[in-house]
């Protein structure tokens, strides 16, 4: 191979080889944050404070404190990047990854945790 063509075939390899490293590290990352967050996602979903959307986001139902509204904010900015990269991965839209997610997220939840179903009304889970 010529040196004027090699070059820039390595710098792009190279820039893919780091993209996709910074990629998997974002993930892990955002991977990390959600699980650190669960715990308290999981005791504001069964307080009531919480509830999951038919889009698959958490949204605030009761109060107005701010560590809650910024705790839903980063659940939410997280799982939005899980459901862009699923779909990026599955040819598929983002939409539809998330009311996929949000239906297996009713089905696996606990009993009394506040769900919205697809036309957008609250309920308790049986």
């Amino acid at each position: 191979m010529n040196a004027p063509l090699s070059r820039p075939l390595t710098w792009f390899l190279a820039f893919v080889l780091f993209a996709a490293g910074a990629v998997a590290q974002d993930m892990d990352a955002l991977r990390d944050r959600m699980k650190e967050r669960l715990p308290r996602i999981d005791e504001l979903k069964a307080q009531g404070v919480i509830g999951e959307t038919h889009d698959g986001l958490l949204a605030v139902r009761t109060g107005n404190d701010r560590q809650v509204s910024q705790l839903v904010a980063g659940e939410n900015a997280d799982r939005k990047s899980v459901y862009e990269a699923i779909a990026k991965r599955a040819g598929a839209s983002a939409d539809k990854v998330a009311q996929a997610r949000a239906r297996q997220i009713a089905a696996g939840s606990a009993s009394g945790v506040w769900l919205q179903d697809a036309s957008g009304e609250w309920y308790r889970k049986p």
